[in-house]
């Protein structure tokens, strides 16, 4: 399967037990109201995925588990978020043993790298795989920036493909179609600004809380896609107070409670995080609750 940078992927979240091991019973629930849904494609190991804490062979399960899983019906990306070049070499080549399709790929971590560093790391780990990159660019959460020039050097790479457009500039869309036009592909990746994005050009969406609401994220994208705004924005305004809950540092914590409410999901995370509580816990379920309450009838956008 080549790569096609469009449409709607949910950055999933990891499911573990109550003894802090992989749930893949949980899991596969959840992969398959995605593909239910009708996404596009399914990424392992983001921010929402606890990248962080996951052991490698975690990563490694994660991944031939969901290749089994969607069986070639859409690509399974993993995320490389390493503090070395010489990591995300390795863990490069071992997505592409492991059957993933292609890779989201951040900055160094930890250390926050220049310009120059950064484009020799993306370069590098691009030099040695075949695999198809989607450049995380988040400087607001990563502190560190791929700008325009940057990309011009990194698209001498063929294949760097894609970027996943995470500045909360909605400019930058437009800056990024007048620079390189279709041969860099544009993934919104953040919620609160999807369908802006989308009707600006962006390809495509990396959304989250599409792991609780994997039908009506789909929706908005598809309508959208098919010209019928209207009826994209009016589920969209229902959506938002939800997609808020993903612009917050108790992303993974908020999300996963909602899809315990929808039934495809646990709340159970990995120290250090903590399930909510308290005040927090009663405003995120407030939230979700309400918006429950008023969920919209979908038309049928899969056939469209």
């Amino acid at each position: 399967m080549s790569m096609q940078w469009k449409g709607v992927m949910p950055a999933v979240t990891t499911k573990f037990t109550n003894e802090d091991e992989l749930d893949l019973k949980a899991f596969e629930i959840n992969i398959k109201a995605q593909l239910e849904a009708g996404v596009h494609g399914i990424v392992l190991g983001g921010t929402l995925g606890e990248a962080s804490t996951l052991l490698d062979e975690e990563k490694r399960k994660l991944t031939t588990t969901t290749v089994n899983l969607v069986k070639g019906k859409v690509p399974v990306l993993i995320n490389i978020a390493e503090q070395t070049t010489k990591a995300a070499i390795e863990a490069a080549q071992k997505a592409e043993m492991d059957g993933a399709k292609g890779l989201m790929m951040l900055p160094p971590m930890r250390y926050k790298s220049g310009d120059k560093e950064t484009v020799a790391y993306f370069k590098a780990v691009a030099n040695n795989t075949s695999l198809p990159i989607m450049v995380y660019n988040n400087p607001v959460d990563y502190k560190v920036e791929v700008t325009l020039p940057m990309f011009d050097e990194l698209l001498k790479c063929t294949n760097i493909e894609a970027v996943k457009e995470s500045t909360r500039d909605i400019t930058n869309v437009t800056r990024i179609k007048n620079a390189f036009g279709n041969r860099l592909k544009i993934m919104t990746g953040v919620d609160t600004l999807a369908l802006e994005s989308l009707l600006m050009g962006a390809d495509g969406w990396i959304a989250g809380l599409v792991c609780a609401f994997p039908a009506e994220t789909v929706a908005i994208y598809e309508l959208q896609k098919a010209g019928r705004i209207q009826e994209a924005i009016e589920i969209y305004r229902w959506f938002l107070p939800l997609l808020e809950l993903d612009i917050n540092p108790k992303l993974v914590q908020n999300i996963k409670l909602a899809e315990v409410y929808t039934g495809i999901g646990t709340e159970n995370v990995r120290p250090p995080r903590l399930p909510l509580e308290g005040l927090e816990r009663n405003h995120v379920k407030q939230v979700i609750e309400s918006s429950l309450k008023n969920r919209p009838v979908l038309p049928n956008y899969k056939n469209l």
